[in-house]
């Protein structure tokens, strides 16, 4: 049975980062009272995440008569560091998201990274053994539920895009990351970098 962190709703969900740009560490850190689960994530999880909820609250606006903020509210903003001390839960793997219509809330699930076992084909395994294997793959130790509110849910896109857009600047030519100090840009210099070995 997983250890289940549920936040209905949240008193606080926001994705925050540790570390200069170029070297961040991503969190989403959910606070209800003095429970607080913070979880360590990739930006593309961010990114991704955000993207799925503007587009879940818009189609919910197409189709249903729940009110729904085409934008978030201003009084809702929330631009405080992430609260200390950051314990990692864990390291995210999947991101779930879902409508429930009855209660009007976004459902986020957030599960773990897990470890795949594999098996050795020299060695005998039942099909018994195997399927215990993959149910016991299939059943996380912990995950984190967040259920929260339209206006919430787009009060954590909008964060979550200025958290996202306050790392290192892209390159205007080649789409990279440009560091303090500048980078080789391949598309501006008109050449690429050949392996010293000449391969």
């Amino acid at each position: 049975m997983p250890v289940v962190h549920s936040f209905d709703p949240p008193e606080r969900f926001v994705v925050g980062t540790v570390g200069e740009p170029g070297a961040r560490a991503f969190f989403l850190q959910a606070r209800s009272g003095p429970r607080m689960v913070s979880v360590a994530c990739e930006k593309q999880h961010v990114a991704a995440l955000a993207e799925r909820i503007d587009e879940l609250l818009d189609e919910v606006m197409r189709s249903s008569t729940t009110v729904v903020p085409a934008v978030a509210p201003w009084d809702m903003d929330d631009n405080d560091p992430l609260e200390q001390p950051i314990e990692e839960e864990f390291q995210v793997g999947t991101l779930t998201l879902s409508w429930d219509p009855g209660d009007e809330r976004v459902v986020i699930e957030v599960l773990p990274l897990t470890e795949v076992t594999l098996v050795d084909p020299e060695e005998s395994v039942t099909g018994e053994e195997i399927a215990a294997l993959a149910e016991a793959e299939d059943e996380p130790e912990e995950l984190v539920i967040v259920r929260m509110p339209p206006a919430a849910a787009r009060s954590f896109v909008k964060r979550a895009r200025q958290v996202i857009g306050a790392g290192r600047p892209d390159c205007p030519f080649c789409g990279r990351p440009v560091d303090p100090q500048g980078h080789l840009c391949v598309r501006a210099n008109g050449f690429k970098r050949r392996d010293p070995s000449g391969e």
